[in-house]
């Protein structure tokens, strides 16, 4: 069968079984609008699977609802005076128009945004999105060579892009992390919780016991950093989310 067409709804909840090398299984809802995943030893029967999931329902919804309620941000519209976010502070926006390029700096607690008069909100999106990511991309490198000293592993290649479900992923395989572009606007903390997250990866696998004794070890306060980075404002969907 294939893994896709294992996946069922109980109820109005959809979740996605992935079937592991592990002995039990294991249900969790991921940020940031309640995404169900059922991990699940690679032999139990799918029936098996539906009677669990049904008898964790009730948590299920509350867990989503709680995300559901999860502040978000307003819709973006780049003019002067709104608040956007960089580093986990807040800043308000200053547009100045002018005819040469776009271009973006921090001044104080100021965002100031040099644009055309006539760019649409999509291009000024745009034009934001960009900065975001050389911003986060100027960050990554000195996290991420810190932690693979104090982890001892070493990622052969990361990226940034923005990711619908995730903060951030590891192909094991290829030793290549992903990050998420959001966390550009987050606390740096959170950014380096996701970048301890992934590497550890690159020693465990699965989300089990000696992942989470991995994490204890490097990184004791992670669930703090995790609770933090759950509970900001997640982006309005503008972006795709």
């Amino acid at each position: 069968m294939n893994i896709k067409d294992e996946n069922f709804t109980i109820g109005s909840v959809q979740i996605e079984v992935v079937r592991k090398n592990i002995k039990n299984m294991h249900l969790a809802v991921y940020p940031p609008h309640g995404r169900v995943r059922l991990a699940a030893p690679e032999q139990t029967d799918i029936e098996v699977l539906r009677l669990f999931a049904i008898s964790k329902l009730s948590w299920l919804k509350k867990k989503i609802k709680s995300f559901e309620n999860q502040a978000r941000e307003t819709a973006r519209e780049y003019v002067s005076g709104e608040s956007h976010y960089y580093q986990g502070r807040r800043y308000l926006l200053e547009v100045k128009h002018h005819k040469g390029y776009n271009k973006i700096e921090l001044q104080n607690r100021k965002i100031v945004f040099y644009t055309k008069e006539s760019a649409t909100t999509e291009t000024r999106s745009k034009v934001f999105k960009e900065w975001y990511r050389r911003e986060l991309k100027k960050q990554i490198p000195t996290l991420i060579d810190k932690w693979q000293k104090v982890i001892g592993v070493e990622a052969d290649e990361w990226g940034v892009k923005q990711m619908l479900t995730k903060w951030g992923a590891c192909n094991i395989e290829a030793k290549r992390i992903w990050l998420n572009l959001e966390l550009a606007k987050k606390p740096t903390i959170c950014l380096e919780y996701i970048i301890v997250h992934e590497l550890i990866h690159l020693i465990e696998r699965n989300h089990n016991d000696n992942f989470i004794a991995l994490m204890d070890k490097f990184m004791p306060k992670w669930r703090l950093h995790r609770d933090e980075l759950n509970s900001l404002p997640i982006v309005h969907n503008d972006w795709g989310y």
